[in-house]
């Protein structure tokens, strides 16, 4: 009988023993998994960013016969009321659809322009950081005015993307690191007047082709946080976007691009946020219009700055890049018979400078708005 007690009691004591040690390691399983859980908490990150971009830089004569000194070209007071606004944002990007090859080989207007090598000193001078190079009228002067312009943009360090010195010049993905986070910029043109590319020499501007923007944007995706796609299409002096450039916004969405900026219409058309089919989101401005031209149509005067939050959350698993609070400032070209160039923002209009000023600017409001209600403005 003691024999059966004595037995008993070692089955029980190697019984608890088992299910203390069994609670022991499930405490401890669960206490790991809570310094697991509490670390990724703290490992999620929020990075935030600013972008401004403006329209059209369409030097005709006017406006360099205006800027013209004793000693060259100064187009700085032009901007000088713009200029807060481009310095204010993380990084700003304008569209310079005239080649500055310089007044060394002549300066020319439409249809064939050639622009002061001070067009660029003005927009560095502005807060620009990038500028968009291809489109129709990149090829007007030649590969000369691509070189010379491309040399000034070098010497002021200003990143140009859309046409290159050399195919090596190409292939170099223009990246843009601030705060933390990497911007890609790409940029490409519908054409070129119908002047063709010099045979071998594609390098000298970017033709829309959807293949090559995919495989551009799956690189720049692979390398940046956030791919900014500059498009020079459309139809010139049209308000709405035409099915061409919705489909083209849709290929770039597809492929993953955050950020589509439109030019060549040379008027304001509207914005608005399209799904890609991987369920991301990329904000799609279709036209900025002219921002400095000599153009003399009201709605050919009209052009803005953009400005976009860029935030990227960043997680164990992955990173999701968002763009928010959309911001639009409108602006107008003003001058006194082709004098005295200067990009006024409309909120600032003084009393004379624009007849039925404050009725157009809330026209203007209501247009760019029309497809995204939470557009905001001064």
């Amino acid at each position: 009988m003691k024999n059966i007690c004595y037995m008993m009691f070692i089955f029980l004591f190697v019984l608890t023993a088992c299910n203390n040690e069994e609670e022991t390691r499930f405490a401890q399983h669960h206490a790991s998994s809570d310094v697991s859980i509490s670390e990724k908490e703290q490992i999620i990150t929020k990075q935030r960013i600013t972008l401004s971009a403006i329209g059209d830089m369409l030097i005709h004569d006017g406006v360099y016969h205006d800027a013209q000194t004793a000693n060259g070209y100064d187009f700085k007071p032009m901007l000088e009321l713009v200029k807060p606004y481009l310095e204010e944002t993380t990084l700003s990007i304008a569209n310079q659809e005239t080649m500055i090859g310089g007044a060394e080989i002549g300066l020319s207007s439409y249809p064939s322009f050639n622009s002061p090598y001070e067009v660029g000193d003005a927009l560095k001078d502005a807060g620009v950081d990038i500028v968009s190079i291809a489109n129709n009228h990149t090829l007007d002067r030649g590969e000369k005015a691509i070189q010379n312009a491309i040399a000034h943009w070098n010497a002021i360090d200003m990143v140009y993307t859309g046409a290159y010195q050399s195919d090596q010049d190409s292939e170099q993905l223009r990246i843009v690191e601030k705060e933390g986070m990497r911007v890609a910029f790409l940029s490409y043109t519908y054409g070129t007047n119908g002047i063709p590319v010099p045979a071998g020499k594609d390098y000298l501007v970017n033709l829309i082709d959807p293949v090559k923007m995919k495989a551009d944007i799956a690189e720049a995706e692979e390398q940046a946080d956030v791919t900014v796609v500059s498009m020079h299409f459309g139809a010139e002096y049209q308000r709405l976007p035409n099915e061409s450039q919705k489909e083209l916004a849709q290929v770039i969405a597809d492929a993953g691009g955050d950020v589509v900026i439109g030019h060549h219409p040379h008027v304001l058309q509207p914005m608005e946020m399209l799904k890609g089919k991987n369920g991301n989101e990329t904000f799609v401005v279709y036209s900025l219009g002219n921002f400095l031209s000599s153009q003399n149509e009201l709605y050919r005067r009209l052009g803005g700055i953009l400005q976009i939050e860029i935030e990227k959350v960043s997680g164990p698993v992955d990173e999701v890049v968002s763009i928010k609070n959309p911001k639009f400032i409108p602006t107008f070209v003003y001058y006194e018979r082709h004098r005295n160039y200067k990009v006024v923002p409309m909120h600032q209009l003084e009393p004379g400078m624009l007849a039925n000023g404050e009725k157009l600017h809330e026209e203007i409001k209501q247009h760019m708005s029309q497809w995204m209600p939470e557009l905001k403005f001064p």
